[in-house]
């Protein structure tokens, strides 16, 4: 259960925050990486220098799926992971603003009036590229002239890695490629995938490779079909696993379009059906391909998996 006070809102309410005085790292911080780590850790030090509540504002949904009329999103870190994310690094309070089309429509001095005074805020810390009010033209620069010394701003500069900026952008992208460990150097931690344990067609028990099919949670950003190597967390206890993603195309109708994600684990036997679980991606093996047959399967199977025992020897020493 996480510790951190959560308050939603819905634009126009303000709510009551009781006098309490906050500093606010605001963004809409998908994936909590190393860039956006920085502007967190910035206002949890700014709160405990000026005896204030550490808190983040952010926005619910992606302001891509309002004012992009984007159907499908997915996010890094979903909802609840990243609100344990948030509550690990020390966050009291964490602000979620709706992101509608009338909240987009406010102008920069009504969000400082409503969301930053409003609110109780005494410091506001945010990324140089931080926008905010109608077409975004609220800026960095803006909310230190719109303060009146009502509250104080810090922006914290590009974070880069390999001189490129780390973004959400760019992690997509490596993911969008497979490369989980690419993907885990900027996020300061592999990337985790939280879902339900669900009954599957058996066909890896058949074949001397049980696995666990995962169910994601929705909106979960998935990377690349393939082999990995990953860690699988299950009641507290972790095991070490190798994992498909893709399509299985040996034995699929290939009309059918749903990704699968089936875990095969190390040194296991037990039921796990109906289990929250989580999937640490550390790095991928080969691609998803298809086989000539069982045999083929099999034989290959194995390779991955002692594959994977290597990858994980040498990322779990001892």
């Amino acid at each position: 259960m996480n510790k951190v006070n959560i308050h939603r809102i819905e634009y126009p309410e303000i709510p009551d925050t009781e006098g309490r005085e906050y500093s606010v790292a605001a963004g809409f911080f998908d994936g909590i990486h190393r860039g956006h780590q920085e502007v967190i850790g910035h206002a949890l030090e700014v709160a405990r220098d000026k005896g204030l509540r550490p808190a983040v504002m952010t926005f619910d949904p992606h302001p891509s799926a309002v004012l992009g009329n984007r159907e499908e999103v997915t996010y890094i870190t979903p909802y609840d992971q990243k609100m344990q994310l948030l509550d690990e690094m020390g966050v009291d309070t964490v602000f979620i603003i709706s992101f509608t089309k009338e909240f987009a429509s406010m102008a920069p001095e009504q969000f400082i009036e409503c969301y930053i005074r409003g609110l109780g805020v005494r410091h506001i810390t945010s990324g140089y590229d931080f926008t905010f009010g109608r077409f975004g033209k609220g800026t960095p620069d803006d909310l230190e002239k719109l303060s009146r010394g009502d509250y104080g701003v810090s922006v914290i500069g590009k974070v880069t890695e390999e001189e490129e900026k780390i973004s959400s952008t760019r992690i997509r992208s490596l993911l969008s490629e497979g490369d989980v460990a690419g993907a885990a150097e900027l996020l300061g931690r592999p990337l985790m995938t939280d879902g339900t344990v669900i009954e599957g067609d058996k066909r890896g028990r058949l074949i001397g490779f049980p696995t666990a099919n995962v169910d994601p949670v929705p909106g979960a950003c998935l990377p690349a079909p393939g082999v990995y190597a990953v860690t699988f967390e299950a009641d507290g206890t972790i095991y070490e696993g190798v994992l498909n993603a893709g399509y299985r195309p040996t034995f699929k109708d290939p009309e059918e379009t749903f990704l699968s994600v089936e875990v095969h684990l190390f040194d296991f036997d037990g039921d796990l059906y109906g289990k929250f679980v989580h999937v640490r991606w550390i790095r991928r093996i080969r691609e998803e391909r298809k086989f000539g047959g069982i045999d083929e399967l099999k034989k290959q199977i194995g390779l991955d998996k002692q594959e994977a025992k290597r990858i994980l020897d040498e990322y779990l020493p001892g």
